[in-house]
């Protein structure tokens, strides 16, 4: 039973079905007992079979080789990736310090540009004279500004100049000061110097577009040490007004011959900057401004005898667009809005002759500053008015004698932002007035 039992086994286990079962059925010719079978599985089992080698068993160290390649490929990834982190880190910091290098020369040059624009030392007005050349650039002329100290920068000098378009600069002689604007500087340059050098002036007075005599005595008197009520005594003087007359006669006659002004001189007076010296008469002073005004209108006198109007009209309309606008197209539009309303025999209603009847500035007028009893009440009375109500620029003047087009009948100011709105109607100017004056009151 025992051998037959074996047998069954070795059938179930295929690993004792091997050449081996062959060589014991083949070892000898005579028959097998069931003890011979049985000796022979047992010494089988304690061999080493052969079969061990064909289908040997996996051992752990292939099971390890492969954790060792896996970890060698991690340490690289790893390695690598600090190495792309640190480089970000790096280019991190050298673009935290491009853009703040950056950022700060962007800052300090626009202080320093902002710091250009303002007078090099508001405090020191000691004149220098200086020539500019024929033919000089708004460069060139910045590095003889520059160079005389008369200004911080020659370069900031040249960009100002281009930015706001300013041009026909004069050759010459100039005296300025370190205390000047650029405005007042370009402003000298354009007016023109002297075609020698001439000795330094006491003082440097110049004089805004707009002013009227009162501001200008006023301004003779903090800069020249030069009494108010001096300058006005010349200003008033029937006999040194009637000898100026008789000198510019195409200037001055309509002045003499209107009525009821406050001071015949008004208008006549050109803003421009003067050379103060101690031992000129105010009367030489005066004389200097009226001589300016001349030369601004000699090209108008013929336009002026055209257009039916008188120098006096002109200079008054002129006084009021000065005041009105401050761009050179809204001036023209303006101009034109006084044509109209003239033209309608309508009064020409402007705030200024309000503001110059009165004496003193106003933002907003009321209904009762309207009716002022004054000759220079133009929301009364029609027509120019006695004469001009301060000192015109010669843009102003210009923009009288070329208006633009147009149909308007009403105009005002957004006193915000300084805007022109214009109207054909009332309704139109009362809806402008509500939005643009009294809802933002």
């Amino acid at each position: 039973m025992i051998g037959a039992n074996l047998k069954k086994e070795v059938k179930e286990d295929t690993f004792l079905t091997n050449n081996k079962d062959n060589d014991f059925n083949q070892k000898d010719d005579g028959p097998k007992s069931g003890k011979d079978l049985k000796d022979y599985v047992l010494n089988s089992l304690q061999e080493t079979p052969d079969t061990e080698e064909v289908v040997p068993e996996k051992p752990e160290v292939n099971q390890e080789v492969p954790r060792r390649s896996r970890g060698g490929k991690q340490d690289k990834y790893s390695s690598r990736k600090k190495e792309n982190n640190m480089v970000k880190k790096i280019v991190l910091i050298i673009s935290l310090a491009l853009v703040l290098t950056i950022a700060v020369a962007v800052f300090s040059f626009y202080s320093y540009f902002k710091s250009s624009l303002k007078p090099l030392d508001s405090s020191n007005d000691k004149l220098v004279q200086i020539e500019i050349p024929i033919g000089s650039s708004s460069k060139e002329i910045g590095q003889v500004l520059e160079k005389s100290k008369i200004i911080k920068s020659g370069l900031v000098f040249s960009y100002y100049v281009k930015m706001n378009n300013i041009s026909d600069f004069q050759a010459g002689y100039y005296q300025m000061a370190p205390n000047m604007t650029l405005e007042d500087i370009t402003k000298n340059l354009q007016a023109g110097g002297t075609s020698e050098p001439e000795a330094l002036a006491d003082a440097k007075i110049t004089i805004p577009e707009g002013s009227s005599i009162d501001q200008i005595a006023e301004l003779f008197e903090k800069k020249a040490d030069v009494k108010k009520e001096d300058f006005m005594k010349v200003i008033e003087d029937e006999k040194f007004f009637n000898k100026m007359a008789g000198k510019y006669p195409e200037l001055l006659t309509s002045a003499k011959q209107a009525k009821d002004v406050r001071y015949r001189l008004e208008g006549y007076l050109y803003p421009a900057t003067y050379n103060y010296y101690k031992d000129t008469s105010l009367e030489d002073i005066i004389e200097q401004m009226i001589v300016k005004t001349n030369q601004v209108m000699t090209p108008f006198y013929e336009t002026i005898e055209q257009k039916k109007m008188t120098v006096q009209q002109v200079l008054t309309l002129s006084s009021l667009v000065e005041k009105e606008g401050s761009l050179k197209e809204d001036r023209q539009k303006i101009a034109q809005v006084f044509f109209n309303r003239i033209e309608t025999d309508m009064p020409l209603q402007s705030d200024i002759s309000i503001l110059y009847a009165m004496d003193q500035h106003k933002v907003h007028l009321s209904n009762k500053d309207t009716q002022i009893d004054s000759p220079y009440n133009l929301y009364v009375n029609k027509g120019y008015g006695p004469g001009p109500f301060n000192n015109p620029s010669e843009e102003a003047i210009s923009a009288v004698m070329s208006p633009e087009p147009n149909d308007y009948i009403y105009f005002l100011a957004d006193v915000t932002t300084g805007k022109v709105y214009y109207a054909k109607t009332y309704e139109e100017h009362l809806e402008l007035k509500k939005e643009y004056i009294d809802d933002k009151k």
